[in-house]
């Protein structure tokens, strides 16, 4: 999780890069402040954002925000698979009335440390009481970040001892996505951040493991709209070696970043970033 702050509530318009989390917007902002637009829906406040949701906008009046990210297969805490794959909702659609609740809780803390507690109890009471995806999903997809996207359908169902149907069902089912679909974004958010760090489209190739500069842009056109050099100096990403700056190891996202679907300890504080925007 990361906090985010500007000491004078400002206008903010940044498009959103899709990420391999799925991401939860907690608006603490007075009045309106964010505004998202996505997926041809447009409202305000505190929104669920799942895998690869597309063109995405954040704007509005914003002071402060939390952003939590979930691994995927720790992500059933918001509900069904839908939120996972691909959707952009309201917090209140998906957790109702107790979305009200816990934006008020995070409102009146008396710091960011105790926000960021607040919030690790929410989301850790809620994977306790929520659904569990199969150990051989959570498998697969820990071995998909580690792998950087790069990785044989084939050989990850020999690895849990399914079909490679089966496999593609319970991914379907219960992280919304297909592995394909999950290694293609996975890569591109290895790929869209060798981007924002300067390295040319030849070199993020060759890094990223795509076979020419084609796939590449195939990739960062589906899931963003936009071409390499326009993703490559987008502000979601610039922010992202700051707020998350353990996520990242010789340019490969690590598992463990956000809160673990399978255990129940807190935070780890070397995930919790306040950040102050003049």
């Amino acid at each position: 999780m990361a906090g985010f702050r500007q000491r004078v509530p400002a206008p903010v318009d940044i498009a959103m890069v899709a990420h391999p989390s799925v991401t939860l917007l907690i608006d603490l902002s007075d009045d309106d402040g964010l505004v998202y637009d996505g997926q041809g829906r447009r409202g305000h406040g505190s929104v669920v954002i799942g895998l690869a949701p597309g063109e995405l906008r954040a704007s509005g009046l914003v002071g402060e925000c939390l952003q939590i990210r979930l691994r995927p297969d720790a992500a059933t805490v918001l509900g069904s698979s839908s939120v996972v794959s691909g959707s952009v909702k309201s917090l209140a659609d998906v957790w109702g009335r107790d979305a009200g609740r816990v934006e008020e809780r995070l409102r009146t803390a008396g710091s960011w440390d105790e926000r960021f507690a607040v919030a690790a109890d929410v989301v850790r009471r809620r994977i306790g009481d929520g659904p569990r995806v199969d150990p051989e999903v959570a498998h697969i997809w820990r071995r998909t970040v580690a792998g950087g996207g790069r990785v044989r359908v084939d050989g990850l169902a020999d690895e849990v001892g399914w079909s490679r149907k089966l496999l593609w069902a319970r991914c379907r089912a219960q992280l919304g996505v297909t592995p394909k679909r999950a290694a293609r974004l996975v890569r591109f958010d290895h790929a869209a951040h060798l981007l924002a760090a300067g390295l040319p489209p030849a070199g993020v190739v060759a890094e990223s493991g795509y076979v020419d500069q084609s796939p590449l842009h195939r990739d960062v056109k589906a899931f963003t709209g936009l071409t390499p050099t326009a993703v490559a100096p987008a502000p979601w990403l610039a922010i992202d070696d700051v707020a998350w700056p353990d996520s990242w190891r010789a340019g490969r996202p690590v598992t463990g970043g956000a809160v673990d679907g399978h255990r129940t300890d807190p935070v780890s504080p070397n995930v919790r970033r306040c950040l102050d925007h003049l």
